[in-house]
């Protein structure tokens, strides 16, 4: 298996315009039917995000951003809002850790988007008629905009879903929106994104393993380790 450093090197020499090219042969089009923002039967939605990405999500709650929930920018700044609590945003992936007498325990090594008491992503809201949006659309994560793709590489992160088609590098995960036209231009900034995101899964990667130390989780205690360190679920690094 190649190491995370050489995975990262080809992150870094991945063509925008070769990404754009297998995107266009296979196609894509958002129909906004919301399953990739929604949980399936008892698995709840998962999506990774990074920790910069909470933070990014913190503040722009509080200066009022994104879409409302017909998807139309129209949210404005409200003087008077606080920034999302971390946990707001954000919650440890659940893999890795087990269930305990009081509930989750142990260690895991990535953060997940907070979710509603039924499973959908915590940002993800529906019209009067059923119509879903990200109420947090301008600054959602990377794997956000990129899915349902994803790049062949060791150490990134594969969206929920099976691949189900394959053009090059690029993986395409189970979408209603596959198989449409896609613009150059839209096919060139999926792409962008794309690189980026294998880039910094790759990266944060590296920067958990190099800094990893275990922790001593006790009884219903969770600790996620991430690129800034070991922390608790509420984002405070564990050494606070």
């Amino acid at each position: 298996m190649p190491s995370l450093e050489t995975e990262l090197d080809r992150a870094r020499e991945l063509s925008v315009d070769d990404l754009a090219d297998a995107i266009e042969s296979i196609g894509f089009e958002c129909t906004r039917c919301g399953a990739c923002c929604t949980s399936h039967g008892e698995d709840e939605h998962t999506a990774t995000v990074f920790p910069d990405e909470v933070r990014e999500l913190q503040a722009a709650s509080a200066a009022g951003d994104g879409a409302d929930a017909t998807g139309s920018d129209t949210a404005e700044p409200d003087t008077t809002a606080e920034a999302r609590d971390w946990r707001d945003v954000a919650r440890p992936m659940p893999y890795g850790l087990t269930e305990g007498e009081d509930g989750p325990e142990g260690e895991t090594f990535e953060w997940a988007l907070q979710t509603g008491g039924c499973g959908d992503c915590a940002f993800y809201a529906e019209d009067d008629d059923g119509v879903g949006a990200c109420t947090a659309h301008d600054d959602r994560p990377l794997i956000c905009q990129t899915y349902p793709f994803s790049v062949a590489l060791d150490g990134t992160s594969q969206p929920m879903g099976e691949a189900v088609d394959e053009a090059g590098v690029v993986r395409a995960h189970e979408c209603e929106g596959l198989g449409r036209d896609i613009s150059r231009e839209d096919a060139e900034a999926l792409a962008a994104a794309l690189k980026e995101r294998a880039v910094r899964e790759l990266e944060e990667a590296i920067d958990v393993r190099d800094a990893y130390a275990p922790a001593d989780t006790g009884a219903g205690e969770v600790v996620v380790h991430d690129s800034e360190g070991a922390k608790r679920p509420d984002g405070t690094r564990l050494s606070n």
